[in-house]
């Protein structure tokens, strides 16, 4: 009769939730790990642009870097990361990773890949980082509205085909 009390008092409502909350969270974290290690996750820390073609998508714009202008000077890294800070440059490349792992895993992404908005800047910030002799007097508009390099340049790096 103890022992049934005992037991009765183990197996609380609020027991059976935590555990039911450890064992999904740990599940999330098992999977999430699998996949990291599964996908490649870890090349996406170095700068190797054949991490770019872990995903077969990327062959087109891999290849088109190869055969581009700037295959001897810049990696991948240096064009679609931030060059301001260290936090800056992670933060992108973990938001980008993630968009296209989950795009990438699930099919969801248009045949035609075009670069978003937002990495489009990132993207214009390198030219002028890296080209900063050649556009100091010329990154302004009439209206003091930063060029975008890829407006005109944009075969540069990937080179169309």
């Amino acid at each position: 009769m103890a022992e049934e009390k005992n037991s009765q008092r183990f197996f609380t409502p609020s027991f059976l939730l935590s555990a039911l909350a450890v064992f999904v969270i740990g599940s999330f974290i098992g999977v999430s790990l699998f996949t990291f290690v599964y996908a490649r996750g870890y090349s996406y820390l170095g700068n190797d642009p054949e991490t770019c073609i872990n995903c077969h998508v990327m062959e087109r714009q891999y290849d088109g870097w190869l055969t581009g202008s700037h295959t001897d000077v810049a990696t991948c890294n240096d064009c679609h990361a931030p060059h301001d800070n260290i936090v800056h440059k992670y933060y992108v490349k973990g938001e980008n990773g993630f968009w296209h792992g989950l795009k990438f895993t699930t099919g969801w992404y248009p045949e035609n890949i075009e670069i978003r908005e937002k990495n489009r800047t990132v993207t214009n910030n390198a030219c002028l980082h890296c080209h900063a002799d050649l556009t100091s007097d010329m990154h302004l508009t009439n209206n003091d509205e930063q060029i975008q390099c890829t407006h005109c340049h944009v075969s540069v790096g990937h080179e169309s085909r």
